[in-house]
């Protein structure tokens, strides 16, 4: 069909699915193999001990399931937890909410902690609630570590310190989906029960492998746990993955990706790789400013180095800077989600990219921007972002 084909690459920035670097791509362009046969343990043993370095663990133990991170999630509460276990979460987004909505369905006891649109976990009022438990009811807190929906990183650190300030038994359960690979996170230290993420953000594969790192006081709360779970059950993972093999079929092609991906984050080295996002975060925020626009992330304690939610004007549509944004100049940004909904668009700033990715994007976001009615000055996003750039890296 004339006219139909699109030159050039496009720019995706959404905050995941992330761009996949070829050689990581190029790894997963394999034969179907025999994953019962007697080689394929030298594949994923290394695996299972090569994935703790993300999560900061040595004491940990992986899980991979071939899912997305959803199915990390409903796999960390259903082998931990039993029905009617009362769980203690803040809810200050889209995907904060989904998870306890998860949770419910699966027949916990959700004490909710409401918090605005734009800040994140309070380790204060999770102490207070904490210390008000006397009879120690509440058996975790679960807590979304980087909310893509807002743009808002919380402090794992805090709200670590603020369960052991209250004497509180509560295990730690953290969603780190659009955090871990891209996001400081230390599990151990922090004392993560259940660290959560998933194969499509900062780990740059396609999605389908959500990951569970569990502590040893999550797996003897596993001996236990009486929630229902078949496809998800950590025994049989654990039974299958201690000979190299799964309980099912397993995606072949992306455990080879993620032994590629594994790589290319060693070889940066993962203090690199958090540097470089934050450096990234600083010029895309730099850019904002310039176009006299808000983030919706309220304080700079809770700005993301992972995703930009960038507030529009009154009177006009983020979706429709989206739109045109696609349409018009091949570029993906991340829609607003239920409360923010055309409230705002989204830039996604991680996994695989650099400074002049960054800086094409942003040039995209100023053409659409201008496009739906946006008074900005031309460039100047993409000049401050470049100062900004500049400063990092002599710095």
């Amino acid at each position: 069909m004339a006219g139909s084909r699109r030159p050039g690459r496009n720019f995706l920035f959404v905050p995941g699915p992330t761009n996949v670097p070829e050689r990581v791509q190029r790894a997963m362009i394999v034969p179907m193999e025999d994953h019962r046969s007697s080689s394929f343990p030298e594949l994923t043993r290394p695996l299972f001990e090569d994935t703790k370095a993300i999560f900061k663990s040595r004491e940990g133990q992986i899980f991979l399931f071939p899912s997305s991170g959803t199915g990390a999630w409903e796999a960390a509460l259903t082998n931990t937890l039993s029905p009617g276990d009362r769980v203690l979460a803040p809810r200050f987004g889209q995907f904060s909410t989904l998870w306890i909505d998860l949770a419910q369905r699966v027949g916990l006891d959700v004490v909710i902690q409401d918090e605005e649109w734009g800040a994140g976990a309070d380790p204060a009022r999770i102490e207070e609630a904490l210390r008000a438990d006397r009879e120690h009811r509440i058996k975790a807190v679960l807590v979304v570590h980087n909310e893509t929906a807002t743009g808002v990183t919380s402090d794992i650190g805090a709200v670590r310190r603020a369960i052991d300030a209250a004497g509180h038994p509560a295990m730690l359960y953290v969603d780190g989906v659009s955090s871990i690979g891209s996001i400081d996170f230390r599990a151990d230290e922090w004392g993560v029960d259940c660290a959560i993420t998933g194969s499509q953000k900062g780990l740059m594969l396609p999605a389908g492998l959500g990951i569970v790192c569990a502590s040893r006081r999550a797996l003897e709360a596993a001996k236990t746990a009486e929630c229902r779970r078949a496809y998800f059950d950590f025994a049989d993972q654990t039974k299958a993955n201690a000979t190299g093999y799964f309980p099912y079929t397993p995606p072949l092609p992306l455990l080879y990706g993620l032994r590629e991906a594994l790589r290319c984050l060693s070889e940066e080295g993962l203090e690199q790789v958090v540097a470089r996002h934050r450096r990234l975060a600083d010029g895309a925020r730099a850019a904002v400013r310039a176009w006299g626009l808000t983030l919706c992330a309220k304080d700079p304690k809770w700005h993301s180095d992972t995703v930009s939610a960038v507030m529009v004007p009154e009177g006009i549509n983020g979706a429709e800077v989206i739109d045109i944004a696609y349409r018009r100049y091949d570029l993906a940004l991340g829609a607003g989600l239920s409360k923010v909904a055309g409230k705002l668009f989204r830039i996604g700033h991680l996994g695989d990219l650099n400074e002049l990715m960054l800086l094409g994007a942003l040039s995209g976001c100023e053409m659409a921007m201008r496009d739906a009615g946006i008074r900005i000055e031309p460039g100047s996003g993409v000049a401050a972002a470049q100062e900004q750039f500049r400063k990092g890296r002599e710095g």
